[in-house]
């Protein structure tokens, strides 16, 4: 059974910054990673557990896949996939999380 999927306003936030960043060196490869990160979180729908458990979490519905140096981080939930953050892989991972409100906070035992 395909599930929807749903970005959480962060994490559009989070995408529209990445293409912003990269468009400054090439909008062929905004454009290229826009449509990647598209099509990744689509798959979803269909195919919701083949990302990895994220670590920070330790909770099998929190989920990520990697899109070139990119973490797209999602909740698998019943009958839908929630698209939570888009963050760089060399950010130090709370703080991305922290800087803006997320639909879901760490634990305290995370931010240790």
């Amino acid at each position: 059974m395909a599930r929807d999927v749903i970005w959480a306003d962060a994490a559009q936030e989070d995408l529209e910054a990445a293409a912003a960043y990269i468009h400054r060196d090439s909008p062929f490869y905004a454009a290229s990673f826009v449509k990647r990160t598209l099509a990744a979180a689509r798959s979803l729908a269909n195919f919701p557990l083949r990302g990895c458990i994220v670590r920070e979490f330790g909770d099998s519905n929190i989920r990520e896949i990697f899109i070139y140096s990119y973490r797209l981080i999602y909740r698998v939930e019943k009958n839908r996939v929630s698209i939570l953050s888009l963050i760089h892989g060399s950010r130090e991972f709370t703080k991305a999380w922290d800087e803006r409100e997320r639909d879901i906070p760490l634990g305290e035992e995370m931010e240790q």
